[in-house]
């Protein structure tokens, strides 16, 4: 035998089977032993007696039964998944008894096994010992192979006998040395004789036709069998082991040397030697060995071969000739004509594993793993130790394929660690490629790989990590981070843009690539929620650098007209000769150009150039920004005061700015004042850093804006903005509109505006009494004021004293305060204020006087009333100008009336009634009285005229009059 190419290991574990002794067990040598086989629970053995035994786990005897009245038990066989066994007997002297059995039914009086059907196999009346059996898994068919080369098939109903029929469908002159069915969409009948391998068509479209020769090499008998596995016929040879499917073409498996049976276990063939032949070295060996030299000549040998991966599985020696081998409860039984079984038991997977790791046999590992379907962790294990092995070897382009089959459950700290040096970048990348493309990245591990491309310098290595479809299988933000970290920022841009980072892109056009323009270009193309987020972040540095677009683009949304631009291509035919004068490059300077070289904008894709070869003319492709009508996004429109820290030393552009917003029609109520007062505020912030013609020129816009009684800046504001920038005209014209005439003329009088202070007493002083005094008093504060008042301080004290404005005493007071008004200045008011109090005097004396007479009349006439009789002459009635009859009322006021027409009710006394014609005036002055009394105790009624009252002892004897300061009882 030659298997030097094959890999030799011990992969089972071999022990010697203890029979069991006494009752319940069976001699298993060759004398009592005539078939043996495999069945679904139990081994089954055929005697030369007729006799079927049953042998359970222990080797004990399950069931026993006589199988046949006369003949050797040569073949027995149980059908798969079925409880039906088959039997077959042969006795020289008659032709080959069959039968069938059910193990699931019993005969009641023996209790053995039911018997289905018997039949007796034909061979032409000849006697020829079996060679070949065979049973397809329906039970409908069995095949029986003859020593003189003859093979018989039976067909029928084996199960409920109902009949079969026998037809002899093969013959030779060869003996028939093996036969296997083999069923797929059709079955075919594989014959073996010593010199041919035929296979036999027994169902399908080829049914009927002669049996058609595979092989012209036949086999022995035991050397052919059936791996239901792959559903392969197996034939052992002295060359090699064939196997053949189902096209017939055979396949070899080079393994040299003689072979007595061969079986099938799993994924394993099984071969059995046959002793060595007697040669003149044997007999010698026989001659001086004496009985250790018969036991060596007398062995035979077990090879488990596995025909897949080409190697040994075990291969053992045993000293005495092979009866038969079983594969059953997962091990393989050898049996010895001498009655020894030998078990053997394969070791587990893992102890495989470690055989071929002790021996550095990864790849066999791997295949022997994979054929296995273990779980994909165990799997993992291999290729990680195949690929430290690698390592240790120094072959880490291979070693990094096995870790990369790994990448699954290993952690990626393990392998990373043993790349990270210069040496090994590139496996470092491929493994970290593999990380990302398996989702299994971090974001350390996207930061690493980034700079592994930085340290190659591999540009196009990054273009195609940054760019590559599909899904996104890092971590973004740690990639824009290392790409800018690294100066890459044209890849930073395009990563971010591609996953609609929009304000990334417009960071890192303004803060790393200073593209200011491109980044106006940007945002112009984002929809507004995107723009406003962007364009509010760097309002600044915009204005700063785009002026002009920067502040169109604040206009454009604070007034809600904000519209995303869009792109269109349009290709443009110019002759090769221009393209080297002005070309795409001159095109593309404009900002939009520019950025669509270096990012894809936003519903654009990346402009190109290609050439007509046929016509020899370059087609130009550009970049032309449109809008096209009606495309509007709905979008709330801030405030726009969150705006005005953008325009911080940008006053031009805010201006700009405010005015468009306040000419806007949709601008809102609520945000006029704050922007009418801001535009106010930089309009005097401008005045007062500008001079000349420039100053008076924001002044007037200043001054044109709050006259507008349209305009609604809050006058606090106004005036403050206006005392913060000096601004006069402010303070005046919204104390003006407010009513604060005083203020406004001590707004000159503060300044020492003479002029403007007399223009201000002219215009208010009508309307505005007070400021009479408070000019006296400041026209006659300083010589140089009073000079240039002029005449007005006399027009000022004659308005003073005849209006009452001041006591003459206070006039007094408040030109002695200083020693500027001379007598001469007075002169004239005082000599009329004295003749004015004379004056006044005397009609107070003359109206006392008069007071007092008409009080002593009253007096008089109540006297007279009180004490005197007085007689009543009326003769008509002063209601209905009748003439009086009784009954007649007479009042003391002298006036008389009838009864009736006074309408006194029945049961009313006439002292009730009132005169008719006096009653109005007293029920005026009774309710002057009570009004008097009831004001007389709102003390508060009287302390508030006292406060409002110039004369304020006229205002006391008025109220006394009403008695406010009277005692209640007294008055009564």
């Amino acid at each position: 035998m030659a298997l030097t190419s094959w890999k030799s290991f011990r992969f089972f574990d071999v022990s010697a089977v203890r029979l069991p002794t006494g009752d319940g067990s069976i001699p298993l040598d060759q004398g009592n032993v005539s078939a043996i086989a495999a069945g679904a629970n139990d081994i089954l053995v055929g005697t030369p007696g007729g006799v079927v035994h049953l042998l359970d786990k222990s080797f004990k005897l399950s069931r026993s039964w006589k199988a046949h009245d006369a003949g050797s038990v040569t073949h027995v066989k149980q059908i798969n998944d079925t409880s039906y066994l088959l039997t077959l007997a042969e006795d020289l002297s008659h032709e080959p008894e069959l039968r069938v059995w059910s193990l699931e039914q019993t005969e009641k009086k023996t209790g053995y096994p039911k018997c289905l059907s018997s039949i007796t196999v034909q061979n032409g009346r000849k006697s020829f010992p079996v060679t070949g059996f065979a049973v397809t898994g329906d039970v409908a068919q069995l095949a029986v192979g003859f020593a003189n080369g003859a093979v018989t098939i039976v067909r029928g109903d084996f199960i409920h006998d109902r009949g079969t029929k026998q037809r002899t469908v093969f013959e030779s002159q060869e003996p028939i040395t093996g036969l296997e069915f083999r069923e797929a969409a059709s079955t075919a009948l594989y014959i073996a004789t010593t010199s041919h391998i035929r296979s036999l068509p027994i169902s399908g479209k080829a049914q009927g036709t002669p049996a058609r020769t595979l092989d012209e090499h036949g086999c022995g008998v035991g050397c052919m069998t059936m791996d239901p596995q792959r559903n392969e016929i197996i034939v052992a040879r002295d060359d090699a082991i064939y196997t053949y499917d189902g096209r017939g073409k055979p396949v070899a498996h080079a393994y040299e040397g003689s072979k007595k049976l061969v079986g099938v276990s799993k994924d394993y063939v099984l071969v059995v030697s046959p002793p060595k032949s007697n040669s003149a070295a044997s007999a010698m060996l026989r001659t001086f060995g004496g009985a250790q030299a018969e036991d060596i000549l007398n062995s035979s040998t077990l090879t488990i071969l596995n025909t897949d991966f080409r190697f040994i599985a075990h291969s053992e020696s045993i000293s005495n000739q092979v009866n038969s081998i079983v594969s059953i409860w997962g091990d393989i039984f050898l049996l010895t004509i001498d009655g020894k079984l030998y078990r053997y038991h394969e070791k587990t997977f893992q102890q495989k594993l470690e055989v071929l790791y002790r021996l550095n046999l990864y790849r066999l590992a791997i295949s022997l793993a994979q054929k296995s379907q273990v779980d994909a962790v165990q799997q993992n294990v291999i290729f990680r130790r195949f690929g430290d092995y690698l390592y240790q070897k120094g072959d880490y382009d291979t070693a990094m394929q096995q870790y990369l089959r790994a990448i699954e459950n290993t952690e990626p700290s393990q392998i990373i660690r043993k790349f990270l040096d210069n040496q090994h970048l590139r496996n470092l990348i491929e493994y970290l490629e593999a990380l990302h493309e398996e989702g299994k990245a971090t974001s350390d591990h996207t930061t690493l790989l980034l700079n592994c491309y930085a340290k190659l310098k591999d540009v196009d290595k990054l273009e195609a990590f940054i760019k590559q479809p599909g899904e996104l299988k890092f971590d973004l933000d740690t990639a824009i981070i290392m790409c800018r970290q690294g100066g890459y920022y044209d890849q930073a841009a395009f990563l971010a843009r591609r996953h609609n980072e929009h304000g990334l892109v417009v960071d890192i056009l303004i803060e790393d690539l200073k593209k200011y323009a491109e980044a106006m270009a940007y945002i112009v193309r984002l929809d507004p929620k995107d723009a406003y987020q962007n364009f509010v972040k760097y309002g600044t540095v915009l204005l700063g650098h785009c002026p002009i677009e920067a502040t169109h683009l604040f206009i454009d949304y604070f007034t809600g007209q904000y519209r995303p631009k869009k792109d269109v291509v349009i290709e443009q035919e110019a002759p090769p000769e221009q393209e080297s004068s002005t070309g795409f490059t001159n095109v593309a300077r404009s900002a939009v150009q520019n950025l669509a070289a270096l990012i894809p904008l936003p519903s654009m894709s990346m402009s190109t150039a290609q050439t007509n070869g046929t016509s020899g003319n370059v087609t130009q492709t550009q970049v032309v920004e449109t809008t096209q009508p009606g495309e509007y996004i709905e979008y709330e429109v801030p405030k726009p005061r969150v705006a005005f820290s953008s325009f911080v030393d940008h006053p031009d552009e805010f201006v700009t700015f405010l005015e468009a917003l306040i000419d806007s029609e949709d601008l809102q109520d609520d945000r006029k004042t704050d922007l009418y007062t801001t535009l106010f505020e930089i309009y005097l912030h401008q005045a007062s850093n500008t001079r000349a013609e420039e100053k008076t020129e924001w002044e007037r816009k200043a001054r044109q804006l709050i006259e507008s009684k349209s305009v609604p800046i809050d006058t606090s504001n106004v005036l403050l903005l206006s005392d913060l920038e000096k601004f006069r005209d402010g303070t005046v014209l919204v104390s003006e509109r407010q009513g604060l005439r005083f203020d406004v003329f001590r707004s000159y009088t503060a300044a020492r505006d003479t002029r403007g202070a007399i223009r201000a007493l002219h215009k208010y002083g009508p309307e505005e009494p007070q400021l009479y005094p408070a000019a006296l008093a400041y026209l006659t504060s300083s010589p140089q004021i009073l000079d240039e008042a002029g005449s007005e301080v006399e027009a000022v004290l004659k308005k003073i004293d005849e209006d009452g404005l001041m006591a003459p005493l206070q006039v007094i007071q408040t030109l002695s305060t200083n020693a500027v008004a001379t007598m001469g200045l007075v002169k004239k008011y005082l000599s009329s204020t004295v003749q004015r109090e004379r004056e006044e005097i005397a009609a107070n004396n003359r109206l006392i006087s008069s007071y007092r007479k008409d009080t002593e009349q009253k007096m008089q006439e109540i006297d007279e009333l009180a004490n005197k009789p007085t007689s009543f002459s009326a003769t008509r009635c002063s209601s209905c100008g009748g003439t009086l009859d009784l009954p007649t009322v007479h009042f003391m006021c002298k006036h008389s009336f009838h009864q009736r027409c006074l309408g006194v009710a029945d049961g009313q006394s006439v002292d009730d009634v009132e005169c008719s014609v006096c009653s109005p005036q007293i029920q005026t002055v009774r309710q002057i009285r009570r009004a008097q009394e009831e004001s007389a105790g709102r003390h508060e009624l009287f302390q508030d005229a006292l406060q409002r009252s110039g004369d304020k002892f006229g205002t006391v004897s008025d109220w006394f009059g009403r008695g406010v300061m009277g005692v209640q009882g007294v008055v009564e």
